[in-house]
């Protein structure tokens, strides 16, 4: 029984050491926050008081600037967003003109059927050998019978970029009337004259 108190005398002797020190512990952490408070505040004041210094001045050239063009503000945004509303015209017009081709359609084609969506607008140079491609990889692809978890992701990267290409072609279209291609010149070399 002597031991058994004395064991419990010293595991309370113990805990009470670990309590001093966790309380100990405790106030050394909030004495260390509250001095960063302290410098943090100071700090915030000092900033406060450089900008305070600053701000009457640049205020008074703010709001002499804005007495002289309250005028000109106005006119200037009315000016400003008839120019732009005549610019947004303009790109409307451009991409709907007559006779040419509907660039939501040919996204809309190439990102269904990748470049066979390109036949709508696409240089026949460019667009047929890669509807040939395109196809044979397909049907080399639905032989083997890969899963679909392999070929997601290269779907997921080559029909939105052939959209982005179908996209272009149209604009192409509608700005030259003709059909371009997007990944050579479309100029021929030309040889130069034959020495006589």
């Amino acid at each position: 029984m002597q031991r058994l108190a004395a064991l419990e005398a010293e595991v309370k002797a113990d805990a009470d050491a670990q309590s001093v020190r966790k309380a100990a512990a405790l106030t050394k952490l909030r004495e260390q926050r509250a001095a960063k408070d302290a410098e943090a505040a100071v700090e915030r004041e000092r900033q406060l008081a450089v900008v305070a210094k600053k701000k009457p001045a640049a205020a008074a050239r703010a709001a002499a600037a804005h007495d002289d063009d309250d005028d000109d503000d106005e006119d200037g945004g009315l000016r400003g967003a008839i120019e732009l509303a005549n610019k947004a015209n303009k790109v409307k017009k451009e991409l709907s003109r007559k006779g040419g081709k509907s660039w939501v359609k040919s996204g809309v084609a190439s990102l269904a059927l990748g470049p066979i969506g390109w036949l709508y607008a696409g240089s026949f140079r460019e667009a047929i050998p890669a509807t040939a491609v395109w196809l044979v990889i397909a049907t080399i692809l639905s032989k083997l019978a890969l899963p679909s978890l392999i070929l997601m992701p290269a779907l997921l990267i080559t029909l939105p970029l052939s959209a982005i290409a179908g996209i272009v072609y149209a604009v192409q279209f509608n700005k030259t009337g003709k059909r371009q291609r997007l990944f050579g010149d479309d100029k021929k070399k030309q040889l130069p004259p034959a020495a006589k």
